[in-house]
């Protein structure tokens, strides 16, 4: 009575394609179900790592910081946080000491100096960089006034006749913007010339004895900047973000209560640490992505789960005349379910491990690029395992239930009563309502990010709408198929034998020809939306920085460069150009250079050949005014420019232009300009192509002044536009799954119906047809369902991803708009994998006619 049980997994072997089918289904459930818990995570560990690299490396743990803090009082906040931190896994403090500007400092005999002491703990020295001299105690002057005024290493210093240590180092100053390490130090350790800073040089003490003798001997009662930080590794993901915000806040406690008892609490100027608001934005970005995500997930699982029901009826259908006998015999039906799962138990599960396994291994390829938390590897392990049980539990209890009505209740089974009454259910229906459900949505999606909310309000029933107008579509389509091939039986094509046969077959297939083609449809429409709003947001963020910015980078500078007194430095000559702007009148004025814009300025989202003819139309001088290009005009925009310049005469029309966006404005060219017209332009800057650094120091080089600064990286907060990327990126992945689920059961169901083709295929050959006819009636059939998938696919997802980006767009109060990337690579890359799809499955066909036996057509 064991021996069926015990011989069931050899037995599995007897028909492949039952292993193979229910070994790919619970792959891919277990591998949608794991990717969807892992996404979620890796996005609030791309949050983090977001986070980080926006944050002063120093600022991930706790900050004391204090101004003006009494010299007396440094020992005991000190030591205070030198106690306390090693309980709660930190290591030694870093302490930073900036004293006020000290005037009339003496070098070489000439006290008109004014120079800030500074200190900093561990490896201030080894983050500076010594041109001259040596660690030896003393004091560290930079390298601008030691080279100017010839001050040498051994100088004595001296303030109001107090000695002063010497001059044992000579390190390059300082500049702005600093290394990261520095970059909390700003206030003290950078000296900004361009923008007259009143002190000459910061002058670095090597350690922290010489420094407080300096200070000593001055005799300060305080210090102007005080800075107590750690510098712990960055965290990697949102657990050990928020353990490490939950040490910093326990020692923060601790130090505040230890300082209190002894009544100097008023110490502690740090309650939070500064990377609160960053954990916080990662945990919430983290939610977002789960809750987007998650009505995806559950619907792709019980799918999954439901193809395993299907397998588990067919092998009911496979194994029947077995289980009647086993019936006959005594068997029960759980007896007889736990036969189906000895069977086909062991591929569903290594087919659900491997899936697992997958979406561990391929977070990087589909996922954010963040790490995610150990919890939720362990979480995504759990989730596997439930699918798997729960597959499990599915193929036994299908097939106990079908046994029990069969073989001990004796009930005939109906025939399709119900399969048509669902077949006539008008589904499309329900998904229309729910896509328009979404829709309406959809129309408020991002408004928390215009609150001042850096992420975008989510709303499930927003993001499933893409899906929801695709499924609607697919099921029309279906339906219109259905209906279609219901009434092939009148077409009489015989003159064209192919396509009559490929009618013919595929009349003759009408449920697995429509379930392939929903597949299919579904799988590209999805695709194609997932893939078109992901990619559109992340092209917004760099088309509106790039816009907003008008460069790489826009460096403010005086008119000396924007005159052309001071040449652009060699090394930007290739990719900058100089823009000068002018306001009052309601429309921003831009005065550029029209033989360096384009190489200078962001142009890429300003139609070429219009820019190109509208330069060269404003550069020649028009005697009735100044001619100008106009940008995004409005009735209320006047003609009058500022500055007594002559009116505006409009040579053409641009929808949006660099630095000026949508709004109106007008550009007008230098060389319509007189000289003193120009030397009325009261701001300057430098647009460029190169990176912040490298223009930062090749404009400091050239002594140009530089009050302000941005580039497109700090211009904008990209990470709402990230969490929308993420999110549907998971949609595309979904697409991708269903293309691979849509390109097996295309394959399986020309196998299955390989002794039908056989048969077929043999008959028409002995009838005189040839074996190139054949295989393109084959082609044609399967040309035919594979193209009507993709064509409708495409259109729709195209369509549906068009619509939806501008809607998505977390930034609509920065021009322009979210538009949908080209989909032309895209739709390219499916006619490709439909076309190797199609003619692969075309050789199985005939290849089943050649191979065929005698006595197999003979059973067929």
């Amino acid at each position: 009575m064991t021996k069926p049980w015990r011989a069931a997994p050899k037995a599995a072997l007897s028909s492949p394609l039952t292993l193979i089918v229910a070994a790919v289904t619970s792959l891919l459930a277990c591998f949608l179900g794991t990717a969807a818990v892992l996404q979620a995570s890796a996005a609030g560990g791309a949050t983090v790592a977001y986070q980080t690299g926006i944050t002063c490396p120093d600022s991930y743990g706790p900050v004391f910081g204090k101004g003006n803090i009494r010299v007396q009082d440094i020992p005991a906040l000190t030591q205070a946080v030198q106690r306390h931190a090693p309980a709660h896994g930190f290591g030694a403090p870093v302490v930073g000491a900036y004293t006020t500007v000290l005037r009339g400092t003496e070098f070489n005999g000439d006290p008109h100096y004014k120079i800030r002491l500074g200190y900093r703990d561990q490896a201030g020295l080894d983050n500076l960089t010594l041109q001259q001299g040596s660690r030896a105690p003393g004091l560290w002057l930079g390298n601008v006034v030691a080279d100017a005024e010839h001050i040498g290493v051994g100088a004595k210093p001296s303030l109001q006749g107090i000695p002063l240590p010497p001059v044992t180092g000579i390190y390059a100053d300082l500049l702005d913007p600093p290394p990261r390490w520095w970059c909390s130090q700003q206030s003290g350790a950078v000296v900004d010339r361009l923008v007259d800073d009143p002190i000459d040089s910061i002058v670095f003490a090597t350690d922290q004895k010489t420094f407080d003798t300096a200070i000593t001997a001055i005799g300060l009662p305080s210090v102007q900047y005080f800075h107590i930080s750690f510098y712990e590794p960055a965290p990697t993901t949102l657990s050990a973000a928020e353990d490490l915000l939950r040490r910093s806040q326990d020692l923060v406690a601790d130090v505040r209560a230890d300082l209190t008892a002894r009544g100097l609490g008023h110490l502690v100027a740090a309650n939070v640490p500064t990377f609160e608001r960053s954990v916080q934005i990662a945990r919430q970005a983290q939610d977002n992505v789960f809750v987007s995500i998650l009505p995806l997930a559950l619907i792709s699982v019980l799918v999954g789960c439901a193809g395993l029901g299907t397998v588990a009826l067919q092998w009911y259908q496979r194994r029947h005349a077995q289980l009647r006998l086993l019936s006959a015999r005594g068997s029960g039906p759980a007896a007889l379910g736990g036969l189906a799962v000895a069977e086909l138990g062991l591929p569903i599960f290594a087919g659900g491990a491997l899936g697992a396994t997958a979406a561990r291994l391929l977070l990087s390829v589909y996922g954010p690029p963040g790490r995610p938390d150990p919890a939720a590897e362990l979480q995504a392990a759990g989730v596997a395992a439930a699918t798997l049980l729960l597959s499990l539990t599915i193929l036994a209890t299908i097939v106990a239930v079908r046994v029990h009505r069969e073989f001990e209740l004796g009930r005939v089974r109906r025939k399709g009563n119900r399969a048509r009454l669902l077949a006539y259910f008008p589904w499309e229906l329900a998904t229309a309502g729910m896509a328009w459900l979404g829709w309406t949505r959809l129309a408020h999606y991002g408004s928390g990010s215009r609150l001042g909310n850096p992420l975008p309000q989510v709303d499930p029933l927003a993001l499933t709408y893409p899906v929801f107008v695709v499924l609607t579509v697919g099921l029309l389509t279906a339906r219109l198929a259905w209906l279609a091939l219901h009434a092939s039986h009148r077409a009489r094509l015989w003159s064209r034998p192919a396509l009559q046969l490929a009618i013919r077959r595929l009349a003759g297939a009408r449920a697995p020809v429509t379930g392939v083609l929903v597949i299919g449809t579904l799988a590209v429409g999805t695709l194609a939306t997932g893939t078109g709003i992901a990619r559109g947001q992340e092209e917004a963020l760099n088309t509106k920085s790039a816009v907003f910015v008008g460069s790489n980078a826009r460096l403010d500078t005086d008119s000396p460069i924007g005159m052309g007194d001071v040449a652009m430095p060699a090394s930007l000559a290739g990719t900058s150009t100089v823009v000068g702007e002018l306001t009052g009148t309601g429309s921003v004025v831009l005065v550029i250079d029209p033989a360096t814009f384009a190489r200078g300025a962001a142009v890429d989202s300003v139609p070429a050949d219009d820019l190109d003819t509208l330069l060269n139309k404003i550069s020649q001088p028009d005697p009735h005014g100044t001619p100008v290009i106009r940008v995004g005009h409005t009735p209320k925009q006047t003609a009058t420019l500022p500055d007594g310049l002559p009116d505006a005469v409009p040579a053409g029309d641009l929808p949006v232009f660099p630095m000026i966006g949508t709004s109106p404005g007008y550009v007008v060219s230098r060389t319509v300009l007189s000289h003193a017209q120009l030397d009325s332009v009261p701001k300057w800057s430098v647009l460029t192509k190169a990176s912040m650094a490298d223009a930062t120091t090749a404009l400091r080089d050239a002594g140009v002044f530089i009050p302000n600064r941005v580039s497109r990286e700090s211009a904008l907060d990209g990470l709402p536009f990230f969490v929308v990327s993420w999110t549907f990126s998971f949609v595309a992945l979904l697409g991708a799954v269903l293309g691979i689920v849509a390109i097996l059961a295309l394959l399986v169901a020309v196998e299955v119906r390989r002794r039908q083709n056989a048969l077929a295929g043999a008959l028409v050959l002995r009838m005189g047809m040839r074996p190139r006819t054949l295989l393109a009636s084959h082609l044609m059939e399967l040309g035919a369902l594979s193209g009507l998938a993709i064509a409708v696919g495409v259109a729709c997802g195209v369509s549906v991803a068009g619509l939806s980006v501008p809607r998505f767009d977390p930034a609509t109060f920065l021009a322009p708009r979210s538009e949908l990337p080209d989909p032309l690579p895209f739709v390219l890359t499916v006619v490709v994998i439909g076309v190797a799809v199609v003619a692969l499955a075309g050789w199985i066909a005939v290849r089943s006619v050649r191979t065929a036996r005698t006595a197999e057509l003979i059973r067929a």
